[in-house]
């Protein structure tokens, strides 16, 4: 893009100095100068209209370019979004199986407290009723 507006700018300045460069006008030369200045301007006028038209075509695939980069960094982000909800919700599954799993082995120790119990009040309630021979 600079190098093209560069190259547009450095051909207005060659034409510029080979255009200053006429010889001594003449009669007929003399009327030809205004022509030439009118083509000339034209010219420039013409060089002008194409360079705004490339800058404007260059900011229009800028501005493109950026809606874009926007646009993948926005999806990129949403999918980074939904990975950790979904990494979230897996370890909260995995933290409720332990959690269920720590309740049923503290639940089978419970039982298994209590059935001793019961077996040695037993005992001791059998030793004690029954008399010694």
């Amino acid at each position: 893009m600079q190098k093209t507006i560069a190259t547009l700018i450095a051909g207005l300045f060659a034409t510029a100095a080979f255009a200053a460069q006429t010889p001594a006008a003449t009669t007929p030369a003399a009327s030809a100068a205004p022509a030439v200045a009118k083509a000339e301007a034209k010219q420039e006028k013409q060089a002008a209209k194409a360079e705004v038209k490339e800058t404007k075509a260059a900011a229009k695939a800028d501005v493109k370019e950026a809606k874009a980069d926007a646009k993948v960094s926005k999806e990129a982000a949403k999918a980074d979004a939904k990975a950790d909800v979904k990494e979230a919700k897996h370890a909260a599954k995995a933290d409720v199986k332990e959690a269920k799993a720590d309740a049923k082995a503290t639940k089978e120790a419970a039982k298994a407290d209590v059935k001793e119990a019961k077996a040695e009040h037993k005992a001791t309630t059998v030793a004690a009723v029954t008399p010694a021979k």
